[in-house]
C-alpha cells in the first residue's frame, strides 16, 4: 500500500496532487509540507509544518519517522533575479534530499516527482522552436551562440539525478504550462487576474473587455495544463513502467489560443468587445498603460538556428520583446478601476486579499510575449498516458472555485447587475 509526501502542499500544484492522492484509496499515509497548515480532515493525512529554506540537519530533526515511497515535489519561491532564484530553489531541493538522506527516509523512496514547466525551455526569454519537446537542449554553456542565464530548473534537475543515483530510486520531471486552479489564499495565479481583470471591466462604463496583450499574442497558439490533470499525470508517473528518469511536457492535450478564449471570458462576464480592439483609435484611452520592453536575451530558438537553415534569420539576429497595449500592473493602478473594484468587493464581500495580492505580472509575461508556447504530448502518450482536459472547461471550473471563495463576483449576478 503506498504511501507520500508532497511538498508546497498549499500551493495550486501541491494541492491538487494532495487532492488527487485522497482520491486513491490504495495511499494509506499522505504527508504534507508546507510552512502553512493545509487543509483538509482525512485520517490518512498527517501535515508536518517545515520551513525548506532551512538546512538539512535541521530539516531532518523535523522529517524523523517519516518515509514515502513516493515524493512529490512541488515547492517554489520567486525571485527576480535569476542567479538567486536558481541558488534558493535548487537549496530548497538539496536541503530536503539531503535531510531524507540523513533520516534513512531514501532506502523507502522509490521515485520523486518533481514539478518545474515550459520555462525549461525558455519561453520567458523569447521565442522558441515549436513544438517543444523534451529532447530540445538545455539553454545553457554558449548553446546557440549566445549567452544564457540561470534557469534554476536545470539546478533543480542536476540536483535531482545525482541524489537518485546516491539513493538508488528514480525520478520524474513534469514540464506543465501557465496552471488552471486554484488553492486558498494563493493568488499567485493566471486564472485569479484573468478574473478581477474581466470582473472589473464589466463593472467599468461601457463593460468593454479589451485584450490587454499583444495581437500577435491574441493570435498565438499556445497550450495550457489544468492542475487536476496535472495531479493525475503525477500519480501516474509516480508508478507507470518506464516512466521513472524521465523528463515529460504535461499539457491539456488541446491547442488553444486568446482569440478562441477572449470571446468565451467576454460572454461569461458579460462584457463586449470592441470591433477594432487592436485599432491605435480604441487603445488611445489607455496610451498611459502601454508597456514595451527589450528583454536581454537571445531567442531560444538560435540553439537550433543550424538545423532549422535560419542562421540569418530575423527570429535569430532580432532581440525579443514584451509589447502589452494595456499593461496588467499599471491598468490595476488607474483610479476608475480601483473605484470599480471597491464597488465589487463591497456588493459581493470579495475578499480584498484576492486584489491586494494579485500577480499582475503575471499576465505582462503570458500576454505581452510575441511568441507561442505548444509543447509536444507525444513521449507520454507512448508510455500509455491517455487523459486529456479541456483548456476553456478547467477555465470555467477555476472561474466557478473563485467565486465560491469570494475572490470573483457570481458571475450571473455580475451579468444582471451591471447590465449593458
Amino acid at each position: 500500500m503506498p504511501t507520500a509526501i508532497v511538498t508546497g502542499a498549499t500551493g495550486i500544484t501541491g494541492a491538487a496532487i494532495v487532492d488527487h492522492l485522497l482520491q486513491d484509496p490504495s495511499y494509506t499515509k499522505i504527508y504534507t509540507i508546507s510552512r502553512s497548515q493545509s487543509g483538509g480532515q482525512d485520517s490518512r493525512l498527517q501535515h508536518v509544518s517545515l520551513d525548506l529554506q532551512a538546512s538539512a540537519e535541521d530539516m531532518a530533526s523535523t522529517l524523523t519517522g517519516i518515509a514515502a515511497d513516493y515524493v512529490y515535489f512541488c515547492a517554489y519561491l520567486p525571485r527576480k533575479d535569476e542567479e538567486e532564484e536558481a541558488r534558493v530553489n535548487g537549496g530548497l531541493l538539496s536541503n530536503f534530499l539531503q535531510a531524507l538522506e540523513r533520516t534513512g527516509a531514501v532506502k523507502h523512496l522509490k521515485r520523486c516527482i518533481l514539478t518545474c514547466g515550459f520555462k525549461h525551455y525558455g519561453v520567458h526569454q523569447g521565442t522558441p522552436k515549436q513544438p517543444l519537446v523534451e529532447t530540445d537542449p538545455r539553454l545553457e554553456n554558449g548553446i546557440g551562440g549566445a549567452q544564457w542565464p540561470a534557469n534554476f530548473y536545470y539546478t533543480q534537475q542536476r540536483i535531482l539525478e545525482d541524489a537518485a543515483a546516491r539513493g538508488n530510486w528514480e525520478w520524474v520531471v513534469t514540464l506543465p504550462n501557465d496552471v488552471i486552479g486554484y488553492a486558498k489564499k494563493n493568488f499567485y495565479n493566471e486564472v485569479v487576474v484573468l478574473g478581477l481583470y474581466c470582473a472589473v471591466s464589466k463593472a467599468l462604463p461601457g463593460s468593454k473587455l479589451l485584450f490587454p496583450g499583444n495581437r500577435i499574442n491574441y493570435f498565438a497558439l499556445n497550450c495550457w495544463t489544468s492542475a487536476d490533470l496535472h495531479a493525475k499525470f503525477c500519480l501516474w508517473a509516480a508508478t507507470a513502467p518506464g516512466a521513472g528518469n524521465n523528463i515529460f511536457n504535461v499539457t491539456n492535450g488541446d491547442t488553444q489560443s486568446f482569440q478562441d478564449l477572449w470571446p468565451r471570458m467576454a460572454e461569461r462576464f458579460g462584457c463586449s468587445i470592441p470591433p477594432n480592439m487592436f485599432a491605435p483609435d480604441t487603445l488611445d484611452a489607455y496610451r498611459n498603460e502601454q508597456t514595451e520592453q527589450q528583454l536581454q536575451t537571445s531567442n531560444p530558438i538560435v540553439a537550433h538556428k543550424e538545423a532549422l537553415g535560419i542562421a540569418d534569420d530575423p527570429v535569430t539576429s532580432h532581440p525579443p520583446f514584451f509589447r502589452l497595449p494595456i499593461d496588467p500592473p499599471k491598468w490595476a493602478e488607474r483610479k476608475d478601476v480601483k473605484e470599480a473594484w471597491s464597488k465589487l468587493q463591497a456588493k459581493y464581500n470579495l475578499d480584498q486579499a484576492a486584489w491586494d495580492k494579485a500577480s499582475w505580472d503575471f499576465l505582462t509575461f503570458s500576454l505581452g510575449r510575441e511568441w507561442g508556447c505548444v509543447g509536444n504530448m507525444t513521449k507520454a502518450r507512448k508510455l500509455g498516458w491517455t487523459e486529456y482536459e479541456d483548456t476553456w472547461e478547467a477555465f470555467e471550473r477555476t472561474f466557478d472555485d473563485l467565486e465560491k471563495e469570494r475572490v470573483l463576483p457570481p458571475a450571473a449576478k455580475l451579468r444582471e447587475d451591471f447590465s449593458r
